[in-house]
């Protein structure tokens, strides 16, 4: 897997200057982040590049201690799919 790498508010993977794979987020308030968008391109679909970038989300929220608002269909349904990231689901 290419390397994902960390911008403002977002988490993204490059190649040759496009972004082939992407998922955006916006602080709401001190203590949420929501996750609003995920993309992966056609290219990379198949090799668990979505999965990798909500865990980058759910790790980032761990180490700020923060709750994560799953807006994005994608994101929601791996909140749906992995207990463990249960506990920094916000309610």
């Amino acid at each position: 897997m290419k390397n994902i790498l960390r911008g403002v508010n977002r988490f993204y993977i490059e190649d040759a200057g496009q972004i082939i794979a992407e998922i955006t987020f916006v602080n709401s308030g001190a203590e949420r982040l929501i996750i609003d968008h995920t993309f992966v391109s056609n290219q990379l679909r198949g090799e668990g590049v979505g999965e990798a970038l909500v865990e980058k989300v759910v790790n980032l929220a761990r180490e700020e201690n923060k709750k994560i608002i799953p807006l994005c269909p994608f994101a929601k349904s791996q909140f749906g799919k992995k207990p463990d990231y249960r506990n920094v689901l916000a309610h």
